[in-house]
């Protein structure tokens, strides 16, 4: 799951205009640590938001295949337009794919460098639930 749980991460944060992609941060640790200490209950919510993800394409980009085995450029179509879709329950179930991304990405000590901001320092881990 955490294989397909990226590679939708990766089709929605790219790189562009200078800035590493998803692809180039630790993403495999990243979703290590997340399905470590995060509640079942949101870890359920992104793997939803992953299968809303894979299994929508034939409503975005017209195709009958997951997300996963489309080319490129239909992937990157996809990502776009399933993000801005008129249905609230899918554009939601999207979001928080993109948002653990987003997490990802912004923590990664490359990222940070590119933006010009302070790398974060190294995780504690002394506040657990």
């Amino acid at each position: 799951m955490r294989a397909l749980i990226a590679a939708s991460m990766r089709d929605m944060m790219p790189a562009a205009a200078g800035l590493p992609g998803i692809a180039d941060t630790d993403l495999d640790g990243f979703l290590r640590r997340l399905r470590r200490e995060a509640d079942p209950i949101y870890y359920l919510g992104l793997v939803l938001g992953t299968w809303v993800h894979q299994l929508t394409p034939l409503f975005t980009v017209g195709v009958p295949l997951p997300a996963l085995l489309l080319p490129r450029t239909l992937r990157e179509r996809h990502a776009r337009r399933i993000v801005s879709t008129r249905l609230y329950l899918v554009r939601q179930a999207v979001f928080l794919v993109r948002l653990n991304a987003g997490m990802c990405w912004g923590q990664d000590p490359a990222v940070r460098a590119a933006l010009h901001l302070e790398v974060y320092p190294a995780d504690p881990g002394s506040f657990r639930a």
